[in-house]
């Protein structure tokens, strides 16, 4: 009788052992969402002129393709623009302009994954 106990108690161990433990639910914030992680994606660059040196005081113009919205960056003397929070399902054009000439359209396009693209805007003031 005892080593049937015995027996018993020792397989209801090694049970306990191999059974996983049981899943524990994630606490609730009550009214707070969870942080989630940042999606949004950043541009930057340089307006350029002929000889790629910095075209300070030039205008950037950004250009959301979905709603047609547009945000403008005016560069300092370094010629550097910055775009942060950019959503990653929509695509958007980026231009240049410097005293009535301007570079060329780019797209940042929303199958490009990168979370930081940068682009260079030639300009030729000649």
């Amino acid at each position: 009788m005892k080593k049937a106990l015995l027996a018993v108690g020792l397989l209801g161990l090694v049970v306990a052992v191999l059974l996983p433990a049981p899943v524990v639910a994630a606490p609730q914030l009550f009214g707070r969402e969870p942080k989630k992680e940042d999606k949004t994606r950043l541009l930057t660059g340089k307006v350029i002129d002929g000889s790629d040196g910095p075209l300070p005081n030039a205008v950037v113009y950004l250009t959301n393709t979905h709603d047609h919205s547009v945000k403008t960056y005016i560069v300092g003397p370094e010629g550097t623009f910055r775009f942060p929070a950019l959503q990653p399902t929509i695509d958007y054009e980026v231009y240049a302009q410097f005293d009535k000439r301007r570079s060329h359209t780019k797209t940042v396009s929303q199958f490009d994954d990168r979370t930081q693209v940068y682009i260079d805007l030639k300009i030729e003031t000649k």
